[in-house]
């Protein structure tokens, strides 16, 4: 499944000016941190490989170039003017698929701050029959004028860094508010509303990181986070794309790709230490999530 949305041409100038910008604060690629608390630019020189994650709440905004994000057995691709919002951690790959030397793949990214969701949306009026529709936890939309000047005000304000501390939060402010009422408006307010299905799923995903070498029953994840054993498989498809199992499942491969790329485990080893029993098991389920054999799979990260 491959999900497409396409942009306009509205805030082409504005997307320039934030690409000079992060340009003169990025020399290499990488995540380049800033001044702000929270803020940081990603750039990418050139096109790349899938590059496996679990991502927390946060806001991508996509400044120059274009990338598509896999979730399952879905792709969101996304370009300029468009942003992309993780509401839960999901574990998920992504590529840079449009990027030159002369123009690199530029995104600013934001990790969302829960507190100040919480406050602005005691603030607003959201009528409550929502807190139960589950959404996914990753969305892709166009950006509107409002939000891309917001954008673009808070990169300038790195140009004045004696205002930063001052009107940040102010900025910040603003930003959420307009993510609140944008396309995006029903994930983003799930993440700071208590109770809410996503909020719930947030808990069980939790839960499941940091037990994810343990064996897992289903019914008791489901109690501990108040929901039915049905209700909780349903709200938590929706909003991961996967099941409880499939969510454990990747987060084990991803921790195991690790272990062997970055602590020199060997493949066995590997398999027994994220929870696997039967190491061919493993070597199978790996080879269909990174396309190699574990140790193939490592040599070719090395080498790259």
């Amino acid at each position: 499944m491959t999900i497409e949305i396409s942009t306009s041409d509205g805030i082409a100038n504005q997307c320039q000016e934030l690409a000079t910008l992060v340009m003169r604060r990025t020399e290499g690629n990488g995540v380049h941190p800033t001044a702000i608390d929270r803020l940081s630019f990603a750039r990418s020189d050139a096109m790349s490989a899938a590059i496996y994650s679990v991502d927390e709440p946060r806001l991508n905004f996509m400044v120059q170039g274009k990338k598509e994000v896999l979730l399952g057995e879905e792709t969101y691709p996304y370009r300029a003017g468009q942003y992309l919002i993780h509401s839960v951690a999901l574990p998920m790959s992504g590529r840079v698929v449009e990027s030159t030397s002369d123009k690199p793949c530029l995104v600013l990214k934001l990790i969302l701050d829960v507190v100040q969701l919480c406050d602005l949306v005691a603030q607003m009026s959201f009528s409550s029959a929502k807190q139960e529709n589950s959404v996914r936890g990753l969305g892709v939309s166009n950006a509107d004028a409002a939000l891309s000047e917001c954008v673009l005000r808070l990169v300038k304000l790195l140009e004045t860094p004696q205002d930063i501390p001052i009107l940040t939060p102010i900025m910040l402010r603003e930003l959420y508010y307009r993510l609140l009422i944008g396309e995006q408006s029903e994930a983003v307010r799930q993440i700071a509303t208590s109770g809410s299905s996503m909020q719930r799923i947030a808990s069980a995903i939790q839960l499941i990181k940091a037990e994810f070498t343990q064996p897992m029953r289903i019914e008791d994840l489901a109690g501990r986070v108040k929901m039915s054993t049905s209700s909780f498989h349903q709200h938590f498809k929706q909003v991961t794309s996967m099941s409880p199992l499939q969510y454990q499942k990747q987060l084990r491969l991803l921790e195991a790709r690790r272990l062997m790329l970055t602590e020199d485990f060997d493949a066995i080893a590997a398999a027994y230490q994220v929870g696997y029993e039967s190491p061919s098991q493993f070597s199978r389920e790996y080879s269909r999530m990174f396309g190699a054999p574990p140790m193939r799979d490592v040599e070719r990260l090395r080498t790259a």
